[in-house]
């Protein structure tokens, strides 16, 4: 059986009222360079405010949506919150090299990712699916998940992703972004970060038990 991947495919929120269309181009960009980094992902961008990711390492999944709403809320002004639809779908595939071919993809996690992100709401913005079946605690636990993230600030959205592509101490952040000890503090506090370790690390575990590697 080939190893497992994940498909995120994603969309920015009310993205034509956002301002100048290629602000948030570059924007988008940047974060998808930055989960190439990170994470190995290989990125498409569709017309308009679409785009698709593929994570080698199925297990990372969920934190690399995190980085990505992460660093687009990093960008929100007053009454302009900048955010985006998530779906995550867990699957297996033919490891993947060639951003080319994802827009012609059709394999479960590519479907499964696309039709999550049709069914989600208005009030959801992330969403968590495995080809192999249902996982109700994951998708409960998914929806916290998306509660915590609707409530960040910038501020606290921009510490988040700084940690999570460079985890370092509380004064290392500081001198990162240019602020003071007790600021960083504030942030994380406000972000709950603690909890959101916590939460990724548990997810990570869970869908490395669900998804075993295969010669």
């Amino acid at each position: 059986m080939p190893p497992a991947i994940a498909v995120i495919t994603g969309d920015i929120i009310a993205s034509r009222r956002l301002g100048p269309a290629e602000r948030l181009s570059a924007v988008l960009d940047h974060a998808l360079s930055r989960l190439a980094t990170r994470f190995g992902a290989i990125s498409q961008r569709y017309r308009g405010d679409g785009f698709q990711l593929v994570l080698p390492q199925a297990w990372q999944g969920v934190s690399a949506a995190v980085l990505l709403r992460a660093e687009l809320i990093r960008h929100s002004r007053p009454r302009q919150r900048w955010d985006a639809r998530l779906a995550i779908a867990i699957g297996h595939d033919d490891p993947w090299r060639d951003e080319a071919r994802i827009a012609d993809a059709s394999s479960a996690p590519f479907v499964t990712s696309g039709e999550t992100l049709d069914a989600l709401d208005g009030d959801h913005h992330l969403a968590l699916r495995l080809t192999s079946g249902d996982a109700p605690c994951l998708a409960l636990l998914i929806r916290h998940l998306d509660a915590l993230l609707d409530a960040w600030t910038p501020a606290a959205a921009e510490a988040i992703a700084e940690l999570l592509c460079h985890p370092e101490s509380q004064q290392a952040l500081a001198e990162r972004l240019g602020i003071s000890q007790p600021a960083v503090h504030k942030r994380l506090r406000t972000a709950h970060w603690s909890l959101l370790q916590e939460t990724l690390g548990y997810l990570e575990r869970r869908l490395k038990d669900e998804t075993p590697a295969h010669d």
